[in-house]
């Protein structure tokens, strides 16, 4: 999650994402354009073809400030999140493909906007393996049901099925509604384990006459649910943190699953994916100024806390972060029968994402926007370009980590992709 120092750096073995779904505003957050301010009510020049109609510039609500020796400037709406800037290489011009949430989120999440891929998450661990044996690789939590596309978000597809990312609402607080079934109501261990020899002797056999790797992926999963019985009532139970970490993290579900991530990260958990609720919050078309403060606010003392607690626990140098959406939002106004909503319609041709941890040239900013925040203009940068930057921080060659289906070697960057130099340390 963090800057890493040069003289420091380890290879990252652990990967936390932050999801602002929905399409956070990045000239609201990330992307201050003071040009909307002397445009406010007229027309801006470089206006691009939007879902939906757009009116006059729509100056950003939110102060910015500069943060850190860097001094790069973030909104008063992530001033706590600010203050590691330092630690934070903010990449100002990522381009998505299309304006519309779903294709949007596969992109990101898996590299293809309309074919089923594997996710992010998926590949990490078929490319990394898992550093633990009770708890799955790859978690992903969503507060209150899932987002969008669902599972598709954190699927294995055509990878063996052992490397999809486990679901976890983390709406709730206590383990046994957190994970479903993680207690048997009928037998003790000694019972379970003689179940699970007995269910493990019938799926082999059953597997020894077929070839289907889904078979392997099912036997893999019922003995890491038998393990997780006792690992994960620890690694998800906040009330063993001191009161004055939980204090540091703050009240409210997002607070909690940040310090949950930070405890799956340190049992060994490869890849933790937090969304920040269920739908898509974030997609802002009224009421901009309300409800992304409202937001923010669920989200940002808890992410500095997450910074400061691996930087003290000395996890930052091999842990790497990333915060973002799907896509930006126009700079424009949205309209509705002609009349301004206050808010901002879905804007992909430029947006925000911020990186940070391992291998992360701290207090840095990459490309930029035009003058009104509309569209990536120096060093644009693709979601497969985000995605082989990843894979390089984490060790992995993104061209050469690939997986034969269908008789061609696909891989999480398809054919595209180039390292983002200028951020890696």
């Amino acid at each position: 999650m963090q800057g890493a120092l040069a003289s420091l750096h380890r290879t990252p073995r652990r990967f936390a994402q932050q999801a602002g779904h929905g399409g956070p505003s990045h000239v609201d957050t990330f992307d201050p354009k003071p040009e909307l301010a002397r445009y406010a009510g007229k027309p801006v020049p470089s206006h691009r073809i939007t879902e939906r109609k757009t009116g006059a510039a729509f100056p950003s609500p939110f102060k910015f400030q500069r943060y850190g020796q860097s001094g790069i400037e973030v909104s008063e709406l992530f001033a706590k999140t600010a203050a590691h800037i330092d630690d934070i290489a903010v990449i100002r011009s990522m381009q998505a493909q299309v304006p519309n949430h779903e294709p949007s989120l596969m992109l990101m999440n898996c590299g293809d906007s309309i074919q089923p891929r594997p996710s992010l998450g998926a590949w990490l661990t078929y490319g990394l393996g898992s550093e633990t044996a009770d708890l799955p690789g790859f978690i992903a939590m969503c507060p209150g049901g899932m987002p969008i596309k669902g599972a598709e978000n954190w699927q294995a597809a055509f990878l063996p099925g052992a490397f999809q990312g486990t679901y976890v609402d983390s709406k709730y607080e206590t383990v046994d509604r957190l994970i479903e079934n993680i207690r048997s109501p009928h037998a003790d261990t000694s019972v379970q384990l003689r179940q699970l020899e007995l269910l493990r002797r019938i799926n082999t056999a059953h597997k020894a006459e077929r070839s289907d790797p889904r078979l392997e992926a099912r036997i893999q999963s019922f003995e890491l649910a038998f393990r997780m019985q006792m690992e994960a009532a620890d690694a998800f139970d906040v009330t063993k943190e001191p009161e004055h970490i939980r204090q540091m993290y703050g009240e409210g579900v997002h607070a909690r699953q940040t310090l949950i991530a930070r405890r799956l990260l340190e049992r060994g958990v490869r890849m933790v994916q937090l969304w920040h609720g269920a739908g898509q919050p974030w997609d802002n078309h009224n009421d901009i100024e309300t409800n992304h403060r409202k937001l923010a606010a669920e989200i940002d003392q808890p992410i500095a806390a997450l910074l400061s607690d691996l930087k003290q626990r000395g996890m930052l140098d091999d842990t790497l972060v990333i915060w973002g959406g799907e896509f930006g939002r126009t700079p424009t106004v949205e309209l509705s029968g002609g009349k301004s909503k206050l808010g901002r319609d879905h804007n992909h041709y430029g947006f925000s994402v911020w990186m940070a941890g391992g291998g992360i040239k701290g207090g840095t900013v990459h490309g930029s926007t035009d003058e009104f925040g509309f569209a990536a203009q120096e060093n644009p940068t693709s979601i497969h370009d985000l995605h082989a930057t990843i894979l390089h921080l984490l060790g992995i060659n993104h061209e050469e980590l690939t997986y034969r289906y269908a008789g061609r070697d696909f891989r999480l960057t398809d054919v595209y992709g180039e390292v983002i130099r200028p951020i890696v340390s």
